[in-house]
């Protein structure tokens, strides 16, 4: 006599919510997961997103994405920044902050959401993996995957951060092309020009800008990274000596530069959402410090939203890890992991192959990756050969959006709300 059949497991809802800095491809990373979730309808019965990431979560606030075409998803992976809202808000630890955690617990029992997606950086990891925690404190059954994002590059155990790829190619395109520029006019005009870019604590992004350089000599001569301390005498001696040998210099800097003693050059003596140092801009104390030693004319450009918001430009190779990771943290969730992010691994550099597996995130909630002192050159101003291996794989190939009269065509999202089922609201 055969054994009875055991009966399918019942379909639950999903959750997905964006967090944090946006991205180039992080839209990519949501395709994946929306389409993942289509795949398997019958065991994930609909996908919602949080409007504004964990803000929408907390007040109930959700959009059915079922209430999206089959195309518009597909042109998610061609769209910038975050096409369902995005927060800086960070929970604490479950003491102090149990009220919210509690809350997200409750709209997951009204929602019967099982699966939770987060897509963000290491505090985004953090919030995932207490909320799994007090999942299983409270006996409600919900698998929380985190998914890797920021332009930073600083999430350990992963070979890179999906986001980061394309801001790279960004800068590394846009050193290049200004650094063209001031080398025409720099005998009558500019002599100095200074490329301010993203990385509070981890030089990444500004390291990327070293890509511009095909031969030893050429722009940008001088990086300044995070991790090595700011030397004023050591640095206004270098901008001097290059523009007598080159006649000009191009600086890439990050907007973390401090000095030895830990201080941010552009300090502004207010703190963000997240309580992270507000900086006011390194590359204008920069330019004015090297008008006040050598009274060379200068340039300068804060490349703030445009490095993380240029589609136009990305890395296919980015956009596919984006894409790659969306589509691996449901095959997570569905093969029964909690508390785990998919992580990007690189095979070869020479050529590139890669290939995603997973690691638990409390190998990655709150910890960062620094760009390690042997990437960069013994006097701290530039990358190194192991350096170029590393990054030039990440910002391989062109992924270009398609056009309209000139102008990329991008999605927009119908963004039809869920009803509500709590009679609770909740203030953020």
């Amino acid at each position: 006599m055969k054994g009875r059949s055991q009966p399918k497991p019942r379909a639950r809802n999903a959750l997905y919510a964006q967090s944090g800095g946006v991205t180039a491809v992080i839209n990519a990373t949501a395709a994946g997961v929306i389409e993942a979730c289509r795949k398997h309808r019958g065991r994930i019965a609909n996908l919602y997103a949080g409007r504004d990431g964990i803000v929408g979560a907390l007040t109930e606030d959700l959009i059915d994405t079922s209430r999206e075409s089959a195309a518009t998803i597909r042109a998610l992976k061609h769209t910038p920044s975050g096409a369902f809202g995005s927060a800086r808000y960070k929970l604490k630890d479950l003491e102090r902050d149990r009220a919210r955690y509690e809350r997200l617990i409750e709209v997951f029992r009204a929602h019967d959401i099982g699966y939770f997606f987060y897509n963000g950086g290491n505090d985004s990891m953090d919030t995932a993996l207490k909320l799994s925690q007090l999942g299983a404190q409270t006996g409600y059954a919900v698998a929380c995957i985190g998914i890797p994002k920021t332009v930073d590059n600083d999430l350990p155990v992963t070979d890179c951060c999906p986001g980061f790829g394309s801001v790279a190619k960004y800068v590394a395109v846009s050193t290049l092309e200004a650094s063209l520029d001031v080398a025409s006019m720099a005998r009558t005009s500019t002599r100095v020009f200074i490329l301010e870019v993203m990385g509070r604590h981890a030089g990444w992004i500004a390291a990327a800008g070293g890509l511009a350089a095909r031969k030893a000599g050429d722009p940008p001569h001088i990086i300044l990274f995070p991790e090595i301390a700011f030397d004023r005498e050591k640095f206004l001696a270098r901008v001097k000596q290059t523009v007598d040998v080159k006649g000009y210099c191009v600086i890439v800097a990050s907007e973390g530069a401090r000095d030895a003693d830990g201080k941010f050059l552009s300090d502004m003596g207010t703190r963000d959402a997240f309580g992270h140092v507000q900086l006011g801009g390194v590359a204008p104390t920069l330019a004015q410090m090297i008008k006040q030693a050598h009274g060379y004319k200068y340039h300068w450009a804060l490349a703030d939203y445009l490095q993380r918001a240029a589609r136009h430009v990305a890395s296919k190779v980015d956009v596919e890890q984006a894409y790659a990771v969306g589509r691996a943290a449901v095959e997570l969730a569905l093969a029964g992991k909690n508390a785990v992010m998919p992580v990007i691994r690189r095979r070869s550099s020479k050529p590139y192959r890669w290939d995603i597996s997973s690691v638990a995130i409390e190998a990655v909630a709150n910890k960062e990756k620094m760009v390690p002192r042997e990437f960069i050159t013994a006097d701290g101003f530039g990358i190194t050969a192991a350096a170029r291996r590393y990054l030039e794989p990440l910002i391989g190939g062109e992924s270009y959006p398609p056009y309209e009269n000139g102008i990329p065509a991008y999605a927009t999202l119908k963004g039809a709300r869920v009803r509500r089922r709590l009679s609770t609201t909740f203030t953020v």
